[in-house]
């Protein structure tokens, strides 16, 4: 641990290398054409953009080329190319998307350089402030509200009213997700206000 870790004193941070840490050789580092099929695996279909961003470099569009043939493309509604992988699972536009409980900086909202995919336009910048992301809650596929514990309490803030359905539909996946992240404590359930 660093002195910079310690309670009640300070010192200067120490710094090593990977490899003296973990006591082994670092393997050599991963090349585009081997990451792209690994982030299109997690994220496709996505644009050569969407993965700049995510990995937060540039000029990533020659290793896209160089795999198009073993790629499937695709154009979103604005007219911009979407990649995949040919055996990919791509559901039906009809299939339900259940609420989901996503953790502060969930990849599925960092991932794409067109967030409109999961972030409603009237939503966007609500999800962090600074560079504190907050727990995000998902209705329909879509940004819909914040979430966190507090005590014994799942607080649960929307963006917009709700139906009956989709809150009953929210708190049976809340008790499900708490099951999983604290099976012996018993929380509440409570919707906070409607964030404007």
């Amino acid at each position: 641990m660093t002195p910079r870790g310690l309670w009640g004193r300070s010192g200067q941070v120490s710094l090593t290398t990977a490899e003296h840490w973990l006591g082994r050789h670092a393997e050599p580092a991963a090349t585009a054409d081997a990451v792209v099929p690994r982030y299109l695996a997690a994220f496709g279909p996505a644009s050569v953009r969407d993965m700049q961003t995510w990995a937060g470099l540039t000029r990533l569009s020659d290793a896209f080329e160089r795999l198009r043939p073993r790629l499937v493309t695709f154009r979103d509604d604005k007219g911009v190319e979407l990649f995949d992988l040919p055996d990919a699972p791509r559901p039906d536009p009809e299939t339900p998307a259940p609420p989901r409980f996503l953790p502060e900086f969930d990849d599925l909202l960092l991932s794409h350089a067109d967030r409109t995919r999961v972030v409603p336009p009237e939503h966007r910048g609500r999800s962090w402030q600074g560079n504190i992301a907050y727990c995000t809650l998902l209705v329909d596929g879509f940004l819909a509200g914040l979430w966190r514990l507090r005590d014994q309490t799942l607080v649960i803030e929307p963006f917009d009213r709700l139906t009956r359905a989709q809150r009953d539909e929210i708190t049976a996946e809340g008790e499900r997700m708490l099951r999983v992240m604290h099976p012996e404590t018993v929380y509440d359930i409570r919707f906070g206000v409607v964030r404007t």
